[in-house]
């Protein structure tokens, strides 16, 4: 069963999106959408609001919010993607907190260099998981910022909260 539940965030309201039995808190999360992002998730019909199913989830993303956590403990919904965007979203999760990386750093690490940037771009843009799947670390090989579903405004707040802007 799909359930939802939104989440206040200093992002604004967050739309939570998972996969499991009703009335359990044992969701496994296939979307987290900030408002007015591009390709966000949106309720459908038949969708179960569940705000109890997404407890756990809104109690690491307020922690996270608050300073108090530097990894999520969640667990994703399975077959999501495809094998390319599987194997990038796996190197996105392997970016410390408090880091940055540039997309050509990722290309290398999923055996994509050189023109795969841009492959490597497209994959982290389908990101399902914002925030929690950090593609807010990745940035362009100058130091700038560069795309984010959820606007740079937010790419920047999520870095600056994570200590990872240097200081201009």
């Amino acid at each position: 069963m799909t359930m939802y539940a939104t989440v206040d965030s200093p992002l604004g309201e967050l739309l939570l999106v998972g996969e499991g039995a009703a009335g359990t808190a044992d969701v496994a999360l296939v979307s987290l959408s900030l408002p007015g992002q591009k390709g966000a998730a949106v309720v459908m019909d038949g969708w179960r609001h569940e705000p109890s199913a997404f407890e756990g989830v809104a109690a690491q993303l307020r922690e996270y919010f608050e300073g108090r956590r530097t990894r999520f403990d969640l667990r994703y919904a399975d077959g999501r993607g495809t094998d390319f965007q599987r194997r990038v979203w796996a190197a996105l999760d392997g970016v410390p907190y408090g880091e940055t990386v540039s997309y050509g750093q990722i290309a290398e690490r999923v055996g994509s260099p050189g023109a795969g940037v841009r492959a490597v771009g497209t994959a982290i843009g389908r990101n399902p998981l914002l925030v929690v799947r950090p593609c807010h670390r990745v940035i362009g090989a100058d130091g700038a910022l560069r795309g984010y579903a959820g606007g740079l405004e937010r790419k920047e707040q999520l870095l600056g909260l994570e200590g990872a802007l240097a200081a201009g």
